[in-house]
């Protein structure tokens, strides 16, 4: 790989950004205060405070409008008894920066270290960073080159263990354990929308007519028709689907009762709901491509499991100690972040050059 490939995939894997800015009051904070320590490692007020800014920046810039919220009003807002936003987000980024430091302590195991090119890739971002940045921003976000360097080496080490940590596990898994079946099913709703858009509670003459329209296509597809023309007909469409006895992305009794049926064209239904009713027929016994794609997904859990497995006995085997006071002086409310990407900046300066142009 050219040294430009390492340095892109690096940036890739780090989610490092092309500039912040950030908006309030944070008031200066020590960045040399040590906010934590893992297994006897120390864990800098300025290294967690840029990694919570970054998440911060990301949540304000991504998830607040999505969530209906503003930057400003979203990090007060309770997630549960007590906890705001705010709790919830930086419990889960000091809980990730220890998993970041456990995985580092632990790279020399799997002969992880960081190469001189990726050293340099580092310092080269760090710099990029600095540059882009204003001395406010910076300050706000602890956006400064050791912290920002740090940060990035941490990211990197987890990005080079990652398929390390999770080598290893039993890939054979059997059609037996991954089996997926395929059906048809069609839904008869118990609500309709009127003319100007509104859903509509169907009257029980309705609702009497839709079970008698579910019982003929059940009928009507037992009886040897094609189950999707039926439908077409009666104006329903039938929807394809793969499953096992554990999908719930449908009514738990419809999937029980075509897990039930032994033999493909066998119909599942009428099946009553609170809101509607479903008729099934199944297609295939044993769909390959999707048992082939849960059996990947198999494999996958339990890489994922293994990663797990391996950092929660790494935290059962290290001590652990967050200092709360200093945690405490990292405040989302009084700070917000907005990530600006190279992409953005890139479209910004062109605008601003057009802008020059036209005025010239």
């Amino acid at each position: 790989m050219t040294h430009s490939g390492k340095r892109a995939a690096l940036l890739a894997a780090a989610g490092i950004f092309a500039a912040v800015s950030a908006t309030g009051c944070s008031g200066s904070i020590d960045t040399d205060a040590v906010v934590a320590t893992v297994g006897g490692e120390d864990i800098t007020l300025g290294v967690a405070n840029f990694y919570a800014r970054m998440m911060q920046g990301q949540y304000e810039t991504y998830y607040a409008s999505m969530m209906g919220m503003t930057g400003e009003t979203m990090w007060s807002q309770e997630v549960s008894d007590g906890m705001t936003y705010e709790d919830s987000v930086k419990d889960g980024a000091m809980e990730s920066l220890q998993d970041l430091y456990l995985i580092s302590q632990h790279a020399s195991e799997y002969e992880v270290e960081l190469t001189a090119d990726e050293k340099e890739a580092i310092k080269d971002a760090a710099r990029a960073f600095d540059e882009a940045n204003t001395d406010e921003a910076k300050e706000a976000v602890s956006g400064y080159r050791k912290d920002v360097e740090k940060y990035l080496e941490l990211i990197t080490i987890q990005y080079k263990m990652d398929d390390k940590m999770r080598e290893g596990v039993d890939e054979e898994v059997s059609d037996e354990e991954a089996a997926q079946k395929a059906m048809k099913y069609v839904y008869f709703s118990y609500t309709d929308t009127d003319d100007e858009g509104n859903t509509v509670d169907l009257t029980d003459d309705e609702k009497a007519a839709l079970k008698e329209d579910a019982q003929a296509l059940a009928d009507r597809a037992a009886a040897g028709e094609d189950f999707a023309s039926v439908a077409e007909e009666m104006g329903k469409t039938a929807n394809d689907m793969t499953f096992d006895s554990e999908t719930a992305a449908l009514d738990e009794e419809l999937i029980k009762a075509a897990d039930a049926l032994e033999a493909e064209g066998g119909i599942a239904g009428p099946v009553e709901t609170d809101n509607g009713i479903y008729v099934a027929q199944l297609t295939s016994l044993l769909d390959r491509d999707a048992t082939d794609q849960k059996k990947a997904d198999i494999v996958d859990e339990r890489r994922q499991e293994q990663y797990d497995s391996l950092l929660d006995g790494w935290r059962v085997d290290t001590e652990i100690e967050v200092d709360e006071k200093v945690w405490d002086k990292v405040d989302f409310e009084g700070v917000g972040v907005t990530i600006i990407t190279q992409e953005e900046e890139d479209t910004g300066d062109a605008q601003e050059a057009d802008a020059e142009d036209t005025q010239e």
